[in-house]
């Protein structure tokens, strides 16, 4: 198989180097956040730690995130309540639902950034 791991998410932003930034200081998301097998970091990359990936399709049709938005991004996160409480006190809504968590699949919220665009944040469950 050709394909060796995912090499980038790429979208459209009104306002890029904002949203850049957006990501950066709320979720330590982007380029210059963790560092590489040699210990060193790059402005352009981000190196999160290792673990699974979900590529999954959903039918056009799903609820699971707004209509009107073709993507939502999932991030895998430790200590999920530290993180919401930090959210929170920036003022970003948060949606939680219990029936989102389960001990097989860990535990979930919702966020949207400055532009509206859905990130499930996802805690897996403890190994």
């Amino acid at each position: 198989m050709p394909v060796v791991g995912f090499g980038g998410f790429f979208f459209r932003a009104q306002d890029p180097e904002g949203l850049k930034a957006w990501y950066g200081e709320v979720l330590g998301v982007g380029g210059g956040f963790g560092k590489d097998e040699s210990g060193q970091s790059s402005p352009w990359f981000w190196h999160p730690e290792p673990g699974g990936v979900v590529f999954e399709p959903f039918k056009a049709t799903t609820d699971y995130f707004a209509p009107d938005k073709s993507y939502m991004l999932n991030f895998r996160v430790r200590d999920l309540d530290s993180l919401l409480e930090q959210l929170n006190a920036r003022g970003i809504e948060i949606v939680t639902k219990d029936e989102w968590d389960t001990p097989e699949t860990g535990r979930f919220a919702r966020i949207h950034d400055p532009e509206g665009n859905p990130i499930e944040l996802w805690e897996p469950p403890a190994q």
